[in-house]
């Protein structure tokens, strides 16, 4: 048998008792730790225990370490181990002069598990109840350990184990899929435990409908608003998997060009299932994702979980009108735009009748202004702009009343 395959399987470490027996056998060893281990040759073999070597992972340990205890016994002292480099533990070997291997030990150098860390908890749809955590500590024990997800009711129930159990790079997690209760609080915690000792995550105690995630929303389409070159509409729908469920959704937009990396975010959505962007480049692909956010579920006060992100909707927003060099013209209108919202605001507060303003009469009167072919510098570069409102509320309603809006 090579070394090679001696140092893969640390079960093939004693294939022949009856040649050679080193004690102890498999010991399990603190970080830190020494250990003296003998090899006791069989009289049938007609060595002397002067004649071995021992090694350690295939690397020869040096004659110092060594002690005759006999003719047939040859120990070795260890000392201050190190975690051990494998799963399967450290192969510690006896050798014939000739480097035959005459018996092994594995060596299982650790330390006891930490308090897990950081535990959280999900549920997909309110259909089951995911958990995930960290080992704690510097989170290597070098030997194996293993972690249990417990769980119960709060008030009533026994306890339960998860069985469900995957490794991330975000650390262990767990999957409870079966009879998952309602209204009813649950205990929810993690042991660890391996050789050396054992240790117990705190206690989290939580609602399910406090926790629920759902997948991202569906059919996100993304389209061009009329000619307008820096606009784009949104619009999704609503999860279906909660249509049982009373509750109010939030959503979160995030774009970005294609050519770009930086996703800009737009936040203020609320229940709301399609949202305008503005302020967009002419002429230019964006990628569009929505996720969701189920609030208060059945009177829920907790903030909720976001979902992933939905698979990215993309659309270009329409060329902008041939032959404007002016590089600022995007800028002024950016600008033009802010100053026409606060006039809205003003008319609003001061002019009765005009409540219903807003910036969408802005839209349509760039859509007026781009079909008789203006260009985009005559709109930046207009200093006194004229709006209609409809007087509703005043003796002579139905009759327009002319505003006059000079930017500043």
């Amino acid at each position: 048998i090579s070394n090679h395959k001696i140092l893969k399987a640390c079960a093939l470490c004693f294939l022949h008792p009856d040649v050679a027996v080193i004690s102890p056998q498999d010991p399990v060893l603190r970080i830190g730790s020494g250990l003296t281990a003998s090899c006791r040759l069989s009289p049938e073999l007609g060595l002397h225990a002067s004649s071995l070597y021992w090694t350690l992972n295939g690397v020869r340990l040096p004659g110092s370490a060594y002690g005759v205890v006999s003719s047939d016994i040859l120990s070795v002292e260890l000392r201050s181990l190190n975690g051990s480099q494998q799963k399967s533990g450290d192969n510690l070997m006896c050798h014939g002069a000739d480097g035959r291997i005459l018996a092994g030990s594995c060596l299982h150098v650790g330390m006891p598990p930490e308090k897990p860390v950081n535990l959280t908890c999900w549920s997909h749809n309110a259909k089951d109840l995911s958990c995930r955590w960290s080992v704690g500590g510097q989170g290597e024990t070098h030997i194996p350990t293993k972690y249990t997800l417990k769980y119960k009711l709060r008030w009533h129930g026994r306890e339960n184990e998860c069985e469900n159990y995957s490794s991330e790079k975000k650390g262990h997690a767990c999957r409870i899929s079966s009879k998952i209760a309602l209204f009813t609080p649950y205990e929810i915690w993690v042991e660890a435990t391996n050789q050396l000792g054992s240790a117990a995550s705190d206690i989290s105690s939580l609602d399910v409908l406090d926790v629920v995630t759902t997948d991202p929303p569906a059919n996100v389409r993304l389209s061009r608003v009329g000619s307008l070159d820096d606009q784009l509409m949104v619009r999704w729908a609503s999860p279906p998997e909660l249509k049982d469920f009373l509750f109010r959704a939030k959503y979160q937009i995030r774009y970005r060009t294609e050519d770009g990396a930086d996703w800009k975010a737009v936040d203020n959505i609320g229940n709301l299932t399609s949202c305008r962007l503005a302020g967009l480049r002419p002429g230019t692909v964006y990628f569009v994702q929505v996720r969701c956010n189920p609030v208060g579920i059945f009177g829920s006060r907790k903030p909720g979980i976001w979902s992933d992100w939905s698979h990215p909707a993309a659309a270009s927003t329409p060329s902008g009108e041939r032959g404007s060099c002016d590089p600022k013209a995007g800028e002024q209108n950016s600008t033009l735009r802010r100053e026409l919202k606060q006039f809205f605001g003003w008319v609003r507060k001061h002019a009765s009748g005009c409540s219903s303003m807003s910036i969408k009469l802005y839209d349509q009167w760039r859509v007026w202004l781009q079909k008789t072919h203006k260009t985009r510098n005559q709109v930046g570069k207009q200093h006194t702009l004229f709006f209609f409102c409809l007087l509703s509320e005043m003796p002579f309603a139905n009759t327009p009343l002319l505003y006059q809006y000079t930017p500043s």
